[in-house]
């Protein structure tokens, strides 16, 4: 990398606004040594702001029905293999009793658009869980609603909701969608949710089809100027029952050093290591963590169901991604000096 490109990550550190055309060139001219080196100085950014607490979103995958045709997506609409299921209030439930008792104090509740889920459903959940323990955060992942509905889910006790974007540019996001579903849908969402006053999370693939430098460097101006308290960003792995079922997946490197570069432009956002990582990589979940990732989302799903929610092909199942696998996860971040706290884990900004 150039003594420029050097510089820009230096000012990235020190707080400074880049430009888009400064993010394209650390991307251009990466190196491995000065990879290491946004990553190295990412890591020390997440041990300033959170110590070496991980923190856990106990995630609930309660609906896979969707109502939308993502090209890379598995349980895409036009997948008519996939074996529906929907969760019952009841079920969804006991999820949250045995993530609580795990020390889980943050309940992601995630699904397809399935709108079998309407505002009165979902508020009645939500409502339950809010009962059951004041001391969770909710933080839903239902796609693409109305002002009205994230009002009501709001007003309900939903306290984030994580919604990617995907993509920033908008040509790359007709690429990966068919022509009902458009970007700036999504980025008006982004401003409800942030307006409403929602925790609010953004997010994209790496590496996914037809993807460039220049969308790359896109996406971190728009996160940098949106400020998002999350940013969820794996891989892109393929799914074999969708039209991408050929392409490569993404690179681990290249998403671990855009994990660095996220947490190096928003120092106290709260960052996953993704399953995504951990599918591609043995070691992929402890890397994204000293890449400046403190975040892990252990599966609470029920075990009959989990394999249906497949968005992508040979998701891991090791056992640390689920509730289950909690404690043997505590002792593999103590490999790397960190420990799992039982904390909500708030946005500090």
């Amino acid at each position: 990398m150039t003594e420029t490109a050097r510089q820009l990550i230096d000012a990235l550190k020190a707080g400074n606004r880049l430009q888009e055309n400064d993010f394209l060139q650390i991307l251009r001219l990466a190196d491995v040594e000065n990879v290491e080196y946004a990553k190295s100085l990412a890591n020390d950014l997440r041990i300033k702001h959170f110590g070496n607490a991980i923190f856990l979103r106990g995630l609930v995958e309660f609906t896979n029905h969707c109502k939308n045709d993502c090209l890379y997506c598995g349980i895409r609409h036009s997948n008519v293999d996939v074996v529906r299921y929907r969760l019952s209030k009841e079920q969804i439930l006991d999820c949250l009793e045995q993530g609580y008792a795990a020390g889980l104090r943050t309940l992601v509740l995630q699904g397809g658009e399935d709108a079998w889920f309407n505002d009165e459903r979902m508020c009645d959940i939500v409502s339950a869980v809010k009962s059951k323990h004041s001391d969770i955060a909710v933080t839903l992942s239902l796609g693409e609603r109305s002002y009205e509905s994230y009002r009501r889910l709001k007003e309900a006790g939903a306290d984030r909701y994580l919604l990617r974007h995907e993509t920033a540019t908008e040509w790359h996001y007709a690429k990966l969608h068919p022509s009902f579903q458009k970007l700036s849908v999504r980025m008006q969402c982004l401003e409800w949710l942030k307006e409403l006053g929602y925790q609010v999370g953004c997010g994209m693939m790496i590496g996914s089809p037809y993807q460039t430098t220049e969308c790359l460097a896109t996406d971190l101006a728009f996160i940098q100027d949106f400020r998002p308290q999350m940013v969820g960003l794996g891989p892109f792995i393929p799914h074999h029952a969708t039209p991408f079922a050929n392409e490569p997946a993404g690179s681990v490197e290249t998403t671990l050093f855009m994990l660095a570069l996220v947490r190096l432009t928003l120092p106290k956002v709260l960052l996953p290591s993704t399953t995504a990582l951990s599918t591609l990589h043995p070691e992929g979940r402890l890397r994204g963590i000293l890449a400046g990732a403190n975040v892990i989302m252990p599966n609470l799903s029920p075990t009959d169901v989990r394999d249906n929610y497949s968005l992508y092909d040979n998701k891991a199942n090791t056992g640390l991604e689920a509730v289950e696998g909690v404690a043997k996860l505590d002792k593999e971040l103590s490999t790397i000096g960190c420990h799992i706290t039982v904390d909500r884990g708030d946005a500090r900004y």
